[in-house]
């Protein structure tokens, strides 16, 4: 018997301190990204990788976003604050209404690359993430241009 409660004497400690080392990690979140307006989706992706899906509807356009970010501490000082770089993919397609506005430009599909650089911060014991970043893109197929304004803050809910 004292043997049994020794082991969840353990056991409990090393949940403990597994809970109280991550108390900054988070698994998936769900939110919004702000500029130019999407719907962010992030999940753990391996070790200290995510991948972000983004899914972004306007009067102009709509777009798929997928990417893989690689995370990175920035300092030991600023727990659950990380700096992330990596890249993906992106599809979509111009709607008349972009069509009308910008008649000598190729319209209908939209395939390209993406790139992105950017902070995340995951607030201590609060289910909410928060990220800055720079998401420079270039379209291949469909009008050819390279977008360099793309970017902004993200507010996510933490859902594991």
């Amino acid at each position: 018997m004292k043997k049994y409660w020794l082991l969840v004497i353990g056991m409990a400690c090393t949940l403990s301190v597994l809970a109280q080392k991550n108390e900054y990690a988070y698994q998936r979140s769900l939110g919004i990204k702000m500029f130019p307006g999407a719907i962010s989706y992030k999940k753990d992706w391996g070790a200290d990788a995510k991948i972000e899906a983004m899914l972004y509807v306007s009067s102009d356009f709509f777009r798929l976003t997928g990417l893989y970010e690689k995370y990175f501490p920035l300092t030991p000082e600023a727990p659950g604050l990380n700096w992330f770089i990596g890249g993906g993919a992106h599809w979509g397609i111009w709607t008349d209404n972009w069509k009308n506005r910008y008649p000598t430009r190729e319209s209908g599909i939209a395939i390209g690359v993406d790139g992105i650089i950017g902070l995340d911060y995951k607030i201590k014991n609060a289910p909410l993430n928060i990220s800055l970043d720079w998401q420079p893109s270039f379209n291949i197929i469909g009008y050819q241009y390279f977008e360099s304004g793309w970017g902004g803050i993200g507010i996510r809910y933490v859902l594991q």
